[in-house]
């Protein structure tokens, strides 16, 4: 397992005992949001929904370094929607997920090298790499 040799930031987060009906803050007061379970009547969030918009902002990052590397402009109005879900196999529960680039004006090839590229080198792409199901959509 590769160590991290410098840490660049520390996310912390204190969730309340209610897990998925709880509550969760950072230490900095930046993040304070009520939780709910998927499909539930509770105005909160749930983790598959934070961990969509984690990993979909981390991955826009990631092909923004991705186009430098190989010398292309990427559109203003790029966007990545990504989709988690949480489903069971047998008495397992699971994740799966999927990503759809839209990279507007990019010629097909060059954005399937810059999503390659991303994945490659995203962090969320290299955690959940080879622990979940992941499909790629470049719109």
């Amino acid at each position: 397992m590769i160590r991290i040799e410098k840490v660049l930031y520390t996310g912390r987060v204190h969730t309340t005992s209610g897990g998925r009906d709880g509550k969760a803050f950072s230490d900095d007061g930046k993040l304070d949001i009520a939780l709910s379970s998927p499909g539930s009547r509770g105005m909160g969030t749930n983790p598959e929904q934070l961990l969509a918009a984690g990993w979909s902002a981390c991955f826009i990052g990631a092909l923004n370094k991705a186009a430098v590397k190989h010398e292309v402009k990427l559109p203003a109005d790029l966007s990545v929607d990504a989709e988690i879900d949480l489903g069971m196999t047998a008495d397992a529960y699971l994740l799966q997920a999927r990503l759809r680039v839209n990279l507007p004006g990019v010629a097909s090839d060059v954005a399937q090298k810059l999503v390659e590229t991303a994945h490659g080198t995203c962090p969320y792409s290299k955690a959940l790499t080879g622990n979940i199901h992941i499909e790629f959509e470049i719109a």
